[in-house]
Parts: C-alpha cells; structure tokens; sequence
C-alpha cells in the first residue's frame, strides 16, 4: 500500500502522480490541460517536466498558483502566464487561428479572470478570439454599442456573475450560439455563483448552453470545438 504519510515532493517518477493522456489530440483533437488545483508545486513541476518531452502538443496548466508557476517555470521557461487567468500556456506561441471567430465577454471587470481564462483556452485551441470587458447590463448601452463585433461571432461566451443576465441578453441579439459562464462574483446571496448558474439555466433565450461556476476553460474548450472549422 502507498504511504501517504511521506512528503509528496518524494515522488520519484511521473508514474508516482499522474497517467497523461498524450494521444488525446490524435484521438479528440485537443491536447489534455493539466488542472492545478489540488496538486502541489513539486507535482506540477514533474508534469512540466516530462512535457518538455512532447514540443509538438500545446499545454495549458490551467488554475495554477504564482508556486505553480514558478515550477512549470522552471522546466519551461519559456512558457506563458497569465496570472490574471491563472494559466500557463507552452508553447508560448498560440497556433495559427482557423475556424469561425469567437468572441469572449465579462460583464464586469470582477468577472474578467474566469473570461480571460475562457479566452486564452479558445485561442491555444487554434481559433481567433476577441475579449470585451465590461459591459453588464447594468448599462445596456455598453452592450448595444458593440452589436457589429458580437454578430461576426461563430460562437460567444459570456461570463456574468451577480444576476448573470447578461447571457440571455447576448443571445436575443445574435445568430451565433452563446455559452453562458456563470462566475462567483457577487454579494452574499448569490451563493458563491449560483445565483448566476441557475439564471442562464432558466434563460429564455434559445440558443443558450451552460458550463459550470468559474469553468473558463471549459467554456473556452467548447467555444474552440463549435467554432472548429467544418
């Protein structure tokens, strides 16, 4: 049986934490994205380390920490970070874009590390993205005064948090399917996100899919998948 009781940065092999999925390209055509939380430095470190083995397959270590970071930093130096996404992009370099653009957007400026999460995933996945900052509904004329960009979208997503209205309001005004990503952003009853989570479920508007709280990659993933070139 393991020892659990040993120190976790003892593990000797990659073998110790983790089975990679390194065909999930060839299989599903997006590379695996490590999930940091819940991992410590040394595991994550480890990760990156048997990466730098496989050039060719875009990583994203995704939730990770400034000691995360540093350990996927350094095996690969020359990955990127975003510490307001919380992500580590290697290769540096996103791929050339394909596909129908998609169009990433934050309510607010509170939302706008779970959109950028979102943004970074859609473009690592090979598509072009654009990001809008902080148009609620709180001020509707902020929304309506982007309607040209909106409606060149193959795909949208739209990250909200408080009352998370904004989703249903993007779809009644676009072609493209809408993503709604509910985020944690909030005073006291909105629980944590689900105040927003089970508006954009109960959305009016066709054409509305939801990801779970605070799931920018996911939401990201999704959009990089409708998005995909035919």
């Amino acid at each position: 049986m393991p020892d659990d009781s040993l120190p976790e940065n003892l593990a000797d092999s990659l073998a110790d934490i983790a089975d990679l999925d390194l065909d999930r390209t060839r299989r599903r055509g997006y590379p695996e994205a490590i999930y940091c939380e819940g991992k410590s430095p040394e595991q994550v470190g480890l990760i990156a380390a048997n990466m730098l083995q496989h050039r060719g397959i875009t990583t994203l270590f995704t939730r990770a920490s400034p000691d995360h970071a540093s350990a996927v930093l350094a095996h690969l130096p020359d990955a990127r970070y975003s510490t307001t996404a919380r992500l580590l992009a290697w290769p540096p370099e996103p791929p050339e874009p394909t596909g129908r653009p998609v169009v990433v957007i934050a309510a607010g400026t509170s939302d706008l590390p779970v959109a950028r999460e979102a943004y970074l995933t859609a473009r690592y996945l090979g598509r072009a993205v654009e990001l809008i900052v902080d148009v609620g509904v709180a001020g509707l004329h902020r929304i309506l005064a982007r309607l040209e960009t909106l409606r060149r979208a193959g795909v949208l997503v739209v990250a909200a948090g408080m009352d998370g209205a904004l989703p249903s309001v993007v779809a009644g005004l676009v072609e493209a399917p809408v993503i709604a990503l509910p985020t944690s952003v909030g005073y006291g009853a909105s629980f944590g996100g689900l105040a927003a989570l089970l508006t954009m479920l109960n959305s009016c508007s066709p054409g509305v899919s939801v990801v779970n709280i605070d799931n920018g990659y996911g939401a990201g993933y999704l959009a990089a998948q409708i998005a995909a070139p035919a």
